[in-house]
């Protein structure tokens, strides 16, 4: 089973690798040129030339920075990242999680925790504001993710995420809940920090953000960190709303065109306005999402009523 987990963690940082790549080509196409080009065939080599370019900078260490979790929040943020691939349902050889969604729902919590030490460890203003603004966002749109999750459970009737690929083998969740898979994508990307919410990293403002102290390979492990969330999303996507099963070659083409869903965002949308960001989150999400967790407890007593 360890060896099992560990190898899918590598899978996942060799697609992190590899998505950067993506982001860079597509991101290029949208602004009509190349993208990267040069380094191997087609660049398939460049995201290797990066990570040994990032790896092999100097570390600059702020001198009035808190060492300890300076130091420590982006390894955390990434061991954050990777564990809670360990809720992904496959039939032999992983972990069977009866409580894989509460166990997802501790994991999104607890990465709160690593942007906000790293911006206040960091002991510079502009970090601090990144980091504050980066955890204020995460918790709002929490709130709806969770709504969301919870309406599903009532649903499926359990929290094992192999629930939802059972239960979607006829017709998948997306075509009679559509509005709740848009909220739900538009809150993965708010909890990705990725645009159009990426205030996080205001750069007439903030200077990039939470990681304006990082460099090198503190720099390499947020960003990494960030990616292969990119990718558990997309991947929860395609589970609760596209119904594949993990085991199928299918299941992975929907995953990459998630994660592409995700680069076109970023090519296509501006930054939202800041006022509007709370907006969304506590006006606009938070009402549809409770509208629909009753009204789908209210179709799952119905239901109960009918078998008694």
């Amino acid at each position: 089973m360890v060896v099992n987990y560990l190898v899918l963690i590598i899978c996942v940082l060799i697609g992190v690798a590899f998505v950067t790549l993506l982001e860079r080509k597509i991101l290029g196409y949208i602004q009509i040129r190349k993208g990267p080009n040069i380094v191997g065939f087609l660049g398939l080599l460049q995201p290797f030339a990066d990570a040994v370019k990032l790896f092999t900078k100097e570390q600059t260490m702020p001198t009035m920075s808190n060492f300890l979790p300076y130091y420590l929040s982006p390894v955390f943020s990434l061991f954050i990242s990777l564990l809670v691939w360990a809720i992904l349902p496959y039939q032999t050889g992983l972990v069977n999680f009866n409580t894989g969604v509460l166990f997802f729902l501790c994991c999104l919590s607890l990465g709160v925790y690593s942007t906000m030490s790293a911006g206040w460890a960091s002991n510079c203003k502009y970090s601090m504001l990144g980091s504050l603004r980066a955890v204020a966002q995460t918790i709002s749109y929490e709130v709806s993710l969770a709504l969301i999750l919870l309406s599903f459970i009532f649903l499926i009737g359990g929290f094992n995420m192999e629930l939802f690929t059972r239960f979607q083998k006829d017709i998948w969740m997306i075509w009679f809940t559509l509005p709740l898979s848009l909220m739900w994508l538009a809150s993965c990307l708010a909890e990705t920090n990725r645009t159009p919410f990426d205030f996080a990293e205001g750069e007439s403002e903030l200077v990039s953000g939470f990681n304006t102290e990082y460099s090198s390979g503190g720099f390499a492990l947020i960003f990494m960190a960030e990616y292969a969330s990119i990718l558990f999303m997309s991947m929860l996507f395609v589970l609760i709303f596209l119904g594949a099963n993990p085991c199928s070659l299918l299941f992975y083409f929907k995953l990459v065109f998630m994660a592409f869903v995700f680069i076109w965002v970023r090519g296509t949308l501006p930054r939202l306005r800041y006022d509007k960001l709370m907006y969304l989150a506590w006006k606009s999400f938070l009402p549809v999402s409770l509208n629909y967790l009753i009204f789908f407890m209210g179709i799952k007593l119905f239901c109960f009523s009918l078998m008694i």
